[in-house]
């Protein structure tokens, strides 16, 4: 009977648990799935990170490549990212051109990286004015459950902080770059931005990490992005139901109470993959 009615009418469903301050999950309105991180899984990217929250599993890999800055900022390299969200990840996502959703979270991706200054470009110069570092950050959905963007946040900035950069010097006759793979270091990195996404259900009941049953459910979806120190990166809202400046507020609040513990975990991942 239960099947059945999750199938006849799914949002009375919801509800249903929900008035309980509880989901189908067995998860609280405000908990997050549980969150794993392993470093170091492609063999042949320069970084690598895999990172499963809940069902959803994404995979970030760095490839680093050299290229002429641009003329207004010589010595400014680049940061790329993207998602690819394929139908291996969900049968809901076609095959072909990527589609809305891919190209949004990737555009939010790039948006969280530039507004929390993870990284200054400026450290990826090699030779004022005529060479840089390009960061290739490519995130592969594994299997989709809901909430993309948080994994792949998690994935990009452990990868970010596991990635060694390898001495380059110009010879100023031929021009070209002569790589060092022998010495090598770490790229600075400043921030920490950790991405907690939460639906809106009926507009007063807020989920945090929904899967995608819920996002199917909801109304919209805001995500809260949150620094060091109690410092607030910014919220997004790619469209859907508003939410109120009350539950917000809340959003935030818990967003900042899980911060730590990602940073932690991503941590520890770091600190396992150096005595492997």
């Amino acid at each position: 009977m239960a099947l059945e009615f999750k199938t006849l009418q799914p949002s009375e469903y919801y509800k249903k648990y929900f008035e309980q301050k509880i989901r189908p999950d067995g998860r609280g309105l405000w908990d997050v799935r549980p969150t794993a991180i392993n470093i170091g899984t492609l063999h042949n990217a320069d970084s690598s990170a895999l990172v499963r929250l809940g069902n959803t599993t994404v995979v970030c890999g760095i490839k680093l490549e050299m290229a002429a800055p641009k003329s207004d900022e010589p010595k400014k390299g680049y940061l790329v990212s993207n998602i690819e969200l394929s139908p291996l990840c969900a049968p809901h996502f076609r095959p072909g051109p990527p589609s809305e959703q891919a190209q949004v979270s990737s555009q939010l991706l790039y948006r969280i990286m530039q507004n929390s200054k993870c990284i200054d470009l400026n450290d990826l110069c090699i030779q004022d004015g005529k060479l840089v570092w390009v960061i290739y950050c490519d995130i592969l959905c594994l299997n989709y459950d809901g909430t993309v963007i948080d994994p792949s946040l998690i994935a990009i900035t452990a990868a970010l902080k596991n990635l060694m950069l390898p001495e380059v010097t110009l010879d100023m006759e031929t021009n070209t770059p002569k790589v060092n793979f022998n010495k090598k270091k770490a790229l600075r990195i400043l921030t920490n931005p950790v991405a907690t996404t939460y639906a809106i259900f009926e507009e007063n009941i807020i989920l945090a990490d929904p899967t995608y049953e819920e996002e199917c459910l909801s109304s919209g979806v805001v995500t809260v992005v949150t620094l060091e120190n109690g410092k607030l990166c910014g919220t997004y809202k790619p469209g859907g139901a508003g939410i109120n400046d009350v539950h917000l507020q809340e959003c935030i609040e818990q967003a900042h109470k899980r911060e730590s513990s990602v940073r932690e975990l991503v941590t520890k991942a770091i600190a396992t993959n150096l005595t492997k």
